[in-house]
């Protein structure tokens, strides 16, 4: 069974803002030359890796709520010019929208369960298309 990771998204305001973030630096990847892939880099390695590569996503905290996930493709351990070990999450492209579920802050990442993770809002659903204000204020009173 699948596991998946839990982070913060810091800089960006809303699902769109994550979308236009990874489409510039890809773009900027593509100009340089450099192969054009997706990825997050993180301090700390998960010890879970084949759990996570089986079908884990990350889900993205946005201003308070889960609001979206990347699928994991795969995990890349590295040691920095520093000499300090990192760990490059390599992310699908797609930003895939998630019911909103509200998550206090946190540092790093961590580890989310399957039946923990807010299912995926399937287009045309009315959710999708709801205003942000009144999907964060239907979601803090357990109405969606």
């Amino acid at each position: 069974m699948a596991l998946h990771l839990i982070k913060l998204c810091v800089g960006c305001d809303s699902p769109e803002d994550l979308e236009a973030w990874i489409a510039m630096r890809l773009e900027e990847k593509r100009r340089r030359g450099e192969p054009v892939e997706h990825f997050h880099t993180t301090r700390m390695i998960p010890k879970r890796m084949a759990e996570l590569t089986d079908g884990g996503s990350l889900y993205w905290v946005v201003k308070g709520m889960v609001q979206c996930r990347q699928r994991l493709l795969d995990i890349r351990p590295f040691t920095d010019g520093e000499g300090i070990s990192r760990c490059r999450l390599v992310l699908d492209r797609q930003v895939v929208r998630t019911e909103w579920q509200p998550k206090r802050p946190f540092q790093g990442w961590r580890y989310l369960k399957p039946e923990d993770a807010p299912l995926d809002i399937r287009s045309g659903e009315g959710a999708d298309e709801m205003p942000d204000h009144l999907r964060r204020e239907l979601t803090e009173l357990g109405l969606l």
